[in-house]
């Protein structure tokens, strides 16, 4: 068997390893929770089953169709996950829930459209990136990407949804070093964007808030500090091994988002330090094979998806995990692949299926 294709079969692993991790930190945080609001143990469980999937329906078509194709339609597959992103702004189909308007509401099912605008980000930047990769020294083509990726981060900021937009900027950046856009280019736009970023923290409050209040969460103990605090707890009442999958005392209704955003507190006290290693570590496995994944790639279409992908994904986790760990400011993003969320997990297991194609159209024989 070849180096690449077990590689491939390794990344593979760890996906599955985590998507299993999920299912049963997801019931064993929710079931108290979903029973007393939905009077169904299992109401979260099932619902994450659905997001599965139709995630694997959905990355399995990904995975099959002609890359070149999928290269070619994704500006049209972009421009349609943005146009729907912004629609949660509008009244009647747009849901919001905690003061955000993420979430659409159509013929009884709610999703989140900014989940799938990261695939198709992250397809466009790669699709932008490859055809102009002999021109990128024109300011004028890095100036057109420059203005796509700021229509995104508005239309998220008005959500509003921060973490995203950090999250989503950032792996653009990350992509036009891998592109290697002139380092000119990138310092002119960080001189401006910076300030601005700082400004959009101190022009609304509740951020600037956050920012405070991570550093010294008892100073509001039962306000903005209360659900770092408990998550805090959580993680210190794991000690070494845990107090026993299921066992689990913050997720009777101290720790807020127990199942969602803070998943990886309830994980930690549940299996302690040695849980949370193993965890880490196969986090960091999957990290490794998926960059292994996008060195083997001959195209550089393919090498900058695989590499975005997993850029965003190391990056949601890195955020979630230091949020539950009190070294970040809260910013509602999920731990891929374990927390709770049909829409995040779809998207996820999607991206999985395109990562599956471009290692097939690079190593046919091998697939």
């Amino acid at each position: 068997m070849k180096s690449h294709t077990q590689i491939l079969l390794i990344f593979l692993f760890c996906v599955a390893l985590l998507i299993t991790i999920g299912f049963i930190f997801i019931y064993s945080s929710s079931s108290a929770y979903a029973l007393e609001r939905h009077n169904d143990a299992l109401f979260y469980l099932k619902k994450q089953l659905l997001g599965l999937v139709l995630g694997v329906v959905l990355g399995m078509i990904l995975c099959f169709i002609p890359l070149k194709f999928l290269k070619n339609v994704s500006p049209y597959l972009f421009l349609v996950s943005l146009c729907t992103t912004a629609a949660t702004l509008l009244p009647y189909i747009g849901v919001s829930i905690h003061g955000s308007h993420r979430w659409l509401s159509l013929a009884g099912f709610s999703f989140q459209p900014s989940e799938f605008l990261k695939i198709f980000f992250i397809l466009y930047c790669a699709y932008f990136l490859e055809k102009k990769q002999f021109t990128l020294h024109a300011i004028k083509h890095y100036l057109q990407l420059l203005i796509v990726i700021s229509m995104t981060a508005g239309i998220l900021l008005i959500q509003p949804d921060f973490g995203q937009m950090v999250t989503l900027s950032v792996t653009a950046v990350l992509l036009f070093f891998l592109a290697q856009v002139p380092i000119t280019y990138l310092t002119i736009t960080a001189i401006p964007v910076l300030p601005i970023l700082g400004l959009l923290v101190y022009l609304k409050p509740y951020r600037f808030h956050r920012i405070l209040i991570f550093q010294d969460p008892w100073k509001d103990p039962q306000g903005a500090g209360f659900q770092i605090i408990q998550s805090l707890i959580a993680i210190g009442s794991g000690g070494l091994t845990g107090l026993g999958i299921a066992q689990s005392k913050q997720k009777f209704f101290y720790l807020p988002m127990h199942h969602t955003d803070f998943i990886f507190s309830i994980i930690a006290e549940e299996t302690g330090f040695i849980g949370v290693i193993l965890l880490i570590g196969v986090f960091a496995l999957f990290m490794f094979t998926g960059f292994k994944l996008a060195s083997y790639m001959k195209e550089q279409f393919s090498f900058l998806c695989i590499a975005g992908i997993i850029s965003l994904i190391t990056l949601q986790t890195i955020i979630n995990i230091g949020v539950a760990c009190a070294l970040l400011p809260t910013k509602g993003i999920g731990l891929p692949f374990i927390s709770y969320g049909a829409s995040s997990l779809l998207a996820h297991v999607c991206m999985i299926g395109i990562i599956c194609n471009c290692f097939k159209s690079n190593f046919r024989r091998h697939f």
